[in-house]
């Protein structure tokens, strides 16, 4: 009897089981998570389940009953320690699990504040799991100041949730403005103004220097020498893949855990999926953080499995929600040299097209679901409108062609 072990059960690995089994996959499956709770939603937890709106078990991708009832061993709160690639085992506390194949899909995880600024103490939190924000949810009472490090997509979207509850929100981002590594300066300031609007502080260019206090967090030192009082604080400052365990089984690393067209590592006995592989696309190596991409590799290596000999093809999107604002994101906009700004038809939508020369490489929209649509089968096509016409706010974005 075949079996294959998937370490890691977000989405990714939650993907791959689900898919081999849905496609008649007949040997063993074990599914082991580090979390307490079974494979889970991550987009809802700094939304909806911190504020209350949805329940626990909501989350949950199935009940429990589906993993008996597809004969999942699904493991959940253990903790693997280590890969025999010699032995094809991987080794967890006090016991040793041989596979045929091996899934690693462990995913990111956020980066820390060092102690030295710190990062140690007890009302300074992050949003990544069940637990952190099982932590941080009763800190959030209407009137309590928080402070956000980092202006990033994670960071703004708990900045809304806290300032639609109520609370005193300051974000301070040490780019130059918010958003700096993944959006143009138009989209940003689409948002920004959207923010303060509703009452967000957005300090720009500056830095944390360090939280003071004695066990918990009261002031925060910025660079530029503000000093900022907090009742609590937020950590939103990128995340890292999740590699240590293929480092230290000698598999190629770089920026990620490098995988083929069909997910294998340099292995050939072992895969990777999700926001910890990375995997050639357009030439270059590319590592993506979103719930699609790891649906879909997942889906991919599932298939690799069952012995497809398919290449995994990228279509890259993503959504942030915000407020009443829904950002919508498809394509890559690495590399772009220009980008024009359209107001959609109703009050308060835009979008947003990012080019290089004259191929359109991704769009932003904000609220406009026609927009969103156009420009992600455009991107996914290959397919490129022509930029002036684009530019031309009197022509109806239905009437444009694209070649």
């Amino acid at each position: 009897m075949s079996r294959t072990i998937i370490v890691g059960a977000g989405q990714a690995g939650f993907a791959v089981a689900a898919r081999l089994r849905s496609k008649g996959y007949e040997g063993e499956i074990a599914l082991i998570g580090d979390e307490p709770d079974p494979p889970y939603q991550r987009p809802p937890l700094s939304k909806k389940y911190l504020m209350g709106e949805m329940s626990r078990d909501r989350l949950y991708f199935r009940p429990l009953s589906f993993y008996s009832q597809n004969e999942i061993d699904l493991r959940t709160g253990v903790v693997v320690r280590s890969i025999d690639r010699r032995d094809r085992s991987v080794h967890i506390d006090g016991m040793v699990l041989t596979y045929e194949t091996l899934v690693i899909a462990t995913g990111a995880r956020p980066r820390r504040l060092p102690a030295s600024m710190g990062g140690d103490l007890g009302n300074v939190y992050y949003v990544r799991t069940l637990t952190d924000i099982d932590l941080a949810a009763p800190q959030f009472r209407p009137g309590a100041k928080l402070l956000i490090v980092g202006g990033g997509y994670i960071g703004l979207e708990t900045a809304a949730v806290a300032a639609s509850a109520g609370l005193e929100v300051t974000v301070i981002e040490a780019s130059p403005r918010i958003l700096q590594r993944v959006a143009s300066s138009e989209t940003a300031a689409f948002l920004r103004r959207i923010h303060r609007e509703r009452g967000v502080r957005l300090i720009e260019g500056t830095g944390l220097k360090r939280l003071l206090g004695d066990d918990r967090a009261s002031v925060a030192e910025i660079d530029d020498g503000q000093r900022l009082e907090t009742d609590f604080v937020i950590v939103g400052i990128g995340v890292v893949p999740e590699t240590r365990l293929a480092v230290a089984a000698g598999l190629t690393v770089d920026n990620g855990i490098q995988v083929d067209t069909q997910g294998r590592t340099s292995d050939p006995w072992i895969f990777a999926a999700g926001d910890c592989a990375s995997f050639p696309h357009c030439g270059e190596y590319l590592r993506l953080e979103s719930v699609p991409h790891a649906i879909d590799q997942g889906n991919a290596v599932a298939d690799a499995i069952m012995g497809s000999s398919a290449s995994y093809a990228a279509r890259p999107w993503f959504w942030s929600d915000q407020y009443d604002l829904k950002l919508q994101i498809a394509g890559l906009n690495t590399g772009y040299d220009r980008v024009i700004e359209r107001a959609g038809v109703r009050a308060g939508t835009a979008s947003f097209w990012y080019f290089r020369g004259r191929k359109l490489l991704a769009v932003d929209t904000a609220n406009d679901a026609q927009a969103y649509v156009m420009g992600k089968r455009w991107i996914d096509a290959g397919q490129s409108p022509d930029p002036d016409d684009l530019a031309d706010q009197s022509r109806p974005l239905k009437e444009l062609a694209a070649h």
